[in-house]
């Protein structure tokens, strides 16, 4: 009896067993799958640092200087100085204009360059101006290293080669691949035709195959294509491909195309599309100035300012969005439709305050005002629409008149010159570069007056430096040379509210924001420096 209980029992354990190895192998199935995805890939480790100096890089750098030098140095030739002074010689000085006429109020009367030795004036008040030197050295190093691009490489094409390629416009997404277009080969009939090609940043491989072609280092960085048929071998050109393999977000790659005795040098941009930022302003046929802009503006101690704004602003635009920001110490409340008031730290700053007004804004254009402007019926924010809307400009200014009935647009051009390891030259003039051909009162320039009204996404693209707290304006155009295309016009106009005063009339809160905004220590004065010289790189700086 006992034996066959105890069979009973084991055979009962064994169709347990079996019950349960089914479970089993799904759990052990399940955790070896997690462990697999949890644990680290098998991807390949690139090399993100920056790519200057490469062998291909070299070897462009001297294929370029055979060129240029190579040939023709036996000739004689003549120098234009009227044309070889206008050349960049990397050895740019600031130098203000000599005073010539000693006539009184001359300074007023006839405007005169100034030159401010920026180097000097930060280095000279810096308790350690070698370490300073030293930093900055090596930060600009850093940036030249992150921002260098082989698309910016110098490339020249040899005369007579028999090598066709495209010269511009290949790109491919990160990690992407596409056909290379318009390679060939154009040479007299031989036994084999040979060409090379030989990348950094991917790969090369045929999307098809033509007969009588032989193809060699299919997926890899060089590869050889030959062929005893010309017409095979270009037909075979035509489905060369290009694979990134290394990602980067914005780069290029220098691809070498080459015979046993010509090469040729083109660029392939490597790079996620530009991703628009678009905005839903409606769909009425005239320009919706409340769904398109919003009106920034900085406060401190002008209460009775920007109510008067406010006001004159509601009498031509009652739903236009005002963004307020306002760091007084006691700040008191803004309130009224349409209104957004951003209180900050006690005396945060003027471009701080900017900044934080600006990054608010959700329209596609904001106006910038400051507190004590008075709109009028010549202050058109459609003309300003306009004009951005039909012109590829990024920014446009409009004009400022005081109560005088002087109107000034503070139009500036802005050029900087290469000084070499010194640092460069920097330098503002009054003036326009030309007129916007169908707008004949506004005009390209550099830097406009206070009032302007500028897309909202460049405008926040560029910023404003919130180290400058109490004076600032040229800085903001200055860090945005060369990313905004900037217009100025005439017939736009603001108004200034006046300033016009007898001294024992001002309110007490008048004489604070005087004493505030105009009394600037030394260390304010040094900040400004500071930022020229170290964060633009400059030396020195010219003005008039």
């Amino acid at each position: 009896m006992e034996d066959g209980t105890k069979q009973r029992q084991i055979r009962q354990m064994r169709i347990t067993c079996k019950k349960c190895l089914g479970p089993m192998l799904l759990i052990g199935l399940t955790l070896l799958t997690l462990f697999y995805a949890w644990s680290p890939g098998t991807s390949s480790v690139v090399d993100v640092r920056p790519r200057q100096g490469n062998q291909l890089q070299k070897l462009l750098d001297e294929t370029n200087q055979g060129i240029i030098s190579g040939h023709h140095n036996d000739i004689a030739y003549h120098i234009k100085e009227d044309v070889a002074s206008r050349l960049a010689l990397n050895t740019c000085v600031c130098l203000a204009d000599k005073d010539t006429l000693h006539l009184p109020f001359s300074n007023l009367l006839f405007s005169r360059a100034w030159a401010h030795n920026v180097s000097q004036a930060f280095l000279e008040s810096h308790p350690d101006p070698e370490a300073a030197k030293s930093r900055r050295a090596q930060e600009y190093n850093s940036f030249q290293r992150r921002s260098y691009s082989p698309a910016d490489e110098l490339i020249i094409a040899e005369a007579s080669s028999p090598l066709q390629y495209p010269t511009q416009g290949v790109k491919v997404r990160p990690l992407k691949t596409i056909i290379i277009p318009g390679l060939g080969l154009k040479e007299e009939t031989r036994s084999n035709h040979v060409v090379y090609l030989t990348a950094t940043l991917g790969t090369f491989d045929v999307a098809a195959t033509v007969d009588r072609v032989d193809v060699k280092g299919e997926g890899a960085k060089h590869m050889t294509l030959s062929s005893p048929v010309l017409s095979a071998l270009n037909r075979q050109l035509q489905f060369v491909t290009y694979t990134n393999t290394v990602f980067h977000p914005k780069t290029a790659d220098t691809v070498r195309f080459a015979t046993e005795a010509h090469q040729s040098f083109f660029s392939i941009k490597i790079g996620h599309a530009t991703i628009p930022k678009l905005y839903n302003s409606g769909t009425q046929k005239e320009y919706n100035i409340s769904a398109l802009v919003t009106i920034a503006t900085k406060t401190f101690l002008r209460y009775d300012k920007l109510k008067d704004l406010i006001d004159s602003i509601r009498q031509y635009y009652p739903t236009v969005t005002i963004v307020i920001a306002d760091d007084n110490k006691q700040p008191q409340p803004v309130t009224g439709p349409h209104i957004e008031h951003y209180i900050m730290p006690f005396g945060k700053g003027w471009f701080a305050g900017r900044n934080l007004a600006v990054s608010q804004v959700t329209t596609k254009y904001v106006l910038w005002a400051d507190d004590d402007f008075i709109f009028t019926a010549n202050t058109k924010l459609e003309r300003m629409v306009d004009i951005l809307e039909r012109t590829t400009l990024d920014l446009v200014g409009g004009a400022v008149r005081e109560v005088t009935g002087y109107t000034a647009t503070y139009r500036h051009t802005i050029s900087v010159e290469e000084g070499g390891e010194q640092g460069d030259c920097l330098h503002i003039r009054n003036g326009y570069h030309h007129v916007i051909e169908g707008f004949p009162n506004c005009v390209v320039a550099d830097a406009v007056i206070n009032f302007f009204m500028g897309r909202t996404n460049k405008v926040l693209q560029v910023g404003f430096d919130p180290r400058l707290s109490r004076r600032g304006h040229l800085e903001f155009f200055i860090d945005g040379l060369g990313s905004l295309h900037i217009g100025s016009c005439s017939d736009i106009i603001v108004s200034h509210a006046s300033k016009i005063q007898v001294p024992w009339s001002k309110t007490e809160s008048q004489k604070a924001y005087e004493k505030f905004r105009y009394s600037l220590s030394s260390a304010e004065t040094n900040i400004s420096d500071e930022i020229f010289y170290f964060k633009n790189r400059f030396k020195c700086m010219t003005s008039h």
